[in-house]
C-alpha cells in the first residue's frame, strides 16, 4: 500500500464530509430561528466556522446573505475533483498499467 493510496482513502471521506456540512449549513441559514449552540446545529457550525471566518473577512455579505459557505462548497469540490476524481492526480498516481 503506497502513500498515495493511504492519501486517497483519507481524502476522499475527509473532504466529502467538509462538503455535506457546508451544504448543510447552507440550509441552515434558511432557519435563522434555529439555536446553533444547541446539540445537533452544533455538529454543523463547530467544524465549519475556522474555515468561514477567514473568509468572512475578504467577502462581504452580498445583498445581506453569507455567500462563504457556498463558496467552501466549491472549493472542497474542486480540490476533491482535481485529487480524487477520475482523472485526478491522486487517482492518476495509484494507476498501474
Amino acid at each position: 500500500m503506497t502513500a498515495t493510496t493511504i492519501a486517497s482513502w483519507m481524502l476522499g471521506p475527509l473532504l466529502g464530509i467538509l462538503i455535506f456540512l457546508f451544504i448543510f449549513r447552507i440550509v441552515l441559514t434558511w432557519y435563522p430561528q434555529a439555536d446553533s449552540s444547541k446539540f445537533p446545529f452544533s455538529l454543523i457550525m463547530l467544524p465549519t466556522e475556522p474555515f468561514l471566518i477567514p473568509l468572512r473577512k475578504l467577502v462581504p455579505p452580498f445583498g445581506g446573505v453569507d455567500i462563504t459557505p457556498i463558496i467552501w462548497v466549491g472549493i472542497f469540490s474542486f480540490l476533491r475533483e482535481i485529487l480524487l476524481g477520475q482523472q485526478g492526480l491522486l487517482t492518476m498516481m495509484n494507476y498501474t498499467p
